[in-house]
């Protein structure tokens, strides 16, 4: 009976490592690679291996933005990644696109 209580406990330790491994989430993925933006005064801003789906407003409104990450990344008009603009692939450049706001790597 000893010999099966202790198994019993054994059984139960080695099920909980293997539910918390299994529960814990890795690190929040993210884009490798820079996106880079201009105001309207040509001042330049960039974030730097963004996060994936997570809405980032930007510092101004982007006059002209560049996706150098690895992933694509969605612009929006707004601050809280609402108002849909475009979808901007790995390598592009787009200007005069109305100003977005915010920002969210969705690749």
């Amino acid at each position: 009976m000893l010999a099966h209580t202790r198994l019993s406990r054994i059984g139960l330790a080695v099920s909980t490592a293997v539910v918390l491994t299994l529960s814990l989430s890795p690190n929040a993925q993210a884009a490798t690679g820079t996106i880079r933006y201009f105001d309207v005064n040509s001042q330049e801003f960039r974030i730097s291996n963004p996060p994936d789906n997570v809405c980032i407003t930007l510092q101004a409104r982007a006059s002209s933005i560049t996706n150098e990450t690895n992933k694509t990344v969605r612009l929006y008009r707004n601050g809280g990644c609402d108002i849909f603009v475009l979808d901007l692939a790995p390598g592009s450049t787009r200007s005069r696109i109305g100003g977005p706001l915010s920002v969210r790597v969705i690749g």
